[in-house]
């Protein structure tokens, strides 16, 4: 996993230039969460980063088009279902500002399917561009907010 953002240019827009993430301690706590999600930590590996009282919400996606509401118990049978649909998954985080027990983290998400999804085959490759918004107690994650934007989901020509 990188810590700055890609050098291409997003459509419509520029890339910004390299970021130095802050040095803070709920920022590190969440960029080694995302490390841990980028090799399919799940069970206790993953269910450390979380607050026993934690909640996990995806807004609605292309991939979830009603969202999803998780407690730490389903961060972590989701994260065992994404092992078993994706080979490979990279967190390019690309900018994160931390306040007050807050941390917001814009992240370039890529995902290599393991197994066919719908009209897109085994290895067709998934980018998201994400913005997470994580609330931490006692130094763990009691909150999580997804907006996740993908790319579209389409087979390439061939």
């Amino acid at each position: 996993m990188t810590h700055h953002p890609r050098s291409a240019a997003p459509p419509g827009g520029r890339a910004p230039g390299p970021r130095e993430l802050p040095d803070h301690p709920d920022v590190r706590a969440a960029v080694r969460y995302h490390q841990a999600v980028a090799r399919f930590a799940a069970g206790d590996e993953l269910a450390v980063f979380f607050h026993e009282d934690a909640v996990h919400r995806e807004l609605p996606n292309a991939l979830f088009p009603d969202g999803a509401v998780r407690d730490r118990g389903g961060v972590t049978a989701a994260a065992e279902a994404g092992r078993k649909a994706l080979s490979r998954q990279t967190f390019d985080v690309v900018n994160a500002v931390a306040a007050d027990g807050q941390v917001a983290l814009e992240v370039l998400w890529t995902g290599t399917l393991a197994v066919p999804l719908g009209e897109l085959p085994a290895g067709h490759v998934l980018r998201a561009h994400i913005a997470t918004f994580l609330e931490f107690r006692d130094g763990k994650i009691v909150e999580q907010r997804n907006y996740d934007c993908y790319e579209r989901l389409e087979a390439e020509p061939g």
